[in-house]
C-alpha cells in the first residue's frame, strides 16, 4: 500500500493510513461513536505513543492489556471509549497474527472475488457486515484492491459517485457530503422510529377501549 488518503484530514495520520494495511483496518475499527477524523487519526497517535513509525500486529497482540489500554487513554484519548477499543484492537491484531502471520494486507492479496474478501473482513473481530462492506468499498475505490465483484459485495457503499461512507472521502468537500448523508440517514431512522412508536401507542389505546 502506498496511496494518499484523506480520512483523518491530518497529513501525518493520512500518510500512515495510505501505506499501512493494519493502520487502515485499525482506523476502520475505531470508526464508531466518534467523528470520522478522530477515528482515523487514532492509528498515528497509537504509533507515536508506541515510539514506532507504524503499527505492528505482533507487537500489539503481545502487549499487556492494561498497559495498552492506558496508552490509548492518555490525553487526548484515542477514542471516546479507549479501554474497550484497546481490547478490540488487540483482538484484531491477535486474529491477524493467528490467521495471517500478522500481515494485514494478506487479507486481500489473494482474494479471488469480492464475496470472498467480504467474508474474510466479516470474520475480523469488531467487523460486522456494514463495517466490512464499507472497508471493502474503501479498498476498491481508493486502494486499488478490486477483485471480481467487489462493488456488488460492498453493496450500496460500492456504488460509483455516491457519498455514503469513508470510502468516498477524498478531501474536505467529500467529507462534508458524506457527513450530510449520515445526518439524513439518522433523521430518517429517527422519523421511522417515531412513526412505529406512534402506531404502537395507537394500537394499545384501541385495544384498551
Amino acid at each position: 500500500m502506498d496511496v494518499t488518503l484523506h480520512l483523518a484530514q491530518d497529513p501525518e495520520a493520512d500518510e500512515l493510513l495510505g501505506r499501512s494495511a493494519l493502520a487502515a483496518l485499525t482506523g476502520m475499527l475505531l470508526d464508531q461513536q466518534v467523528p470520522m477524523e478522530w477515528a482515523f487519526k487514532g492509528p498515528r497517535t497509537i504509533a507515536d505513543r508506541l515510539g514506532a513509525d507504524e503499527l505492528d500486529a505482533h507487537d500489539i497482540a503481545a502487549r499487556d492489556p492494561e498497559s495498552f489500554a492506558a496508552l490509548l487513554s492518555e490525553k487526548p484519548a484515542v477514542h471516546r471509549y479507549p479501554g474497550s477499543m484497546a481490547g478490540r484492537i488487540q483482538q484484531l491484531c491477535q486474529y491477524l497474527v493467528e490467521h495471517y502471520d500478522g500481515d494485514a494486507e494478506a487479507l486481500w492479496k489473494d482474494a479471488g472475488t469480492g464475496k470472498e474478501l467480504l467474508k474474510r473482513l466479516e470474520e475480523l473481530p469488531g467487523f460486522g457486515k456494514q463495517k466490512a462492506q464499507i472497508f471493502l468499498a474503501l479498498l476498491g475505490k481508493q486502494l486499488g484492491v478490486r477483485p471480481t465483484g467487489w462493488r456488488e459485495a460492498a453493496g450500496a457503499y460500492g456504488e460509483a459517485g455516491s457519498f455514503r461512507s469513508v470510502a468516498d472521502i477524498t478531501g474536505p468537500d467529500s467529507l462534508t457530503k458524506v457527513r450530510a448523508h449520515k445526518q439524513e440517514m439518522k433523521a430518517a431512522a429517527k422519523a421511522a422510529k417515531e412513526t412505529r412508536t406512534a402506531k404502537t401507542v395507537k394500537t394499545v389505546k384501541t385495544a384498551e377501549k
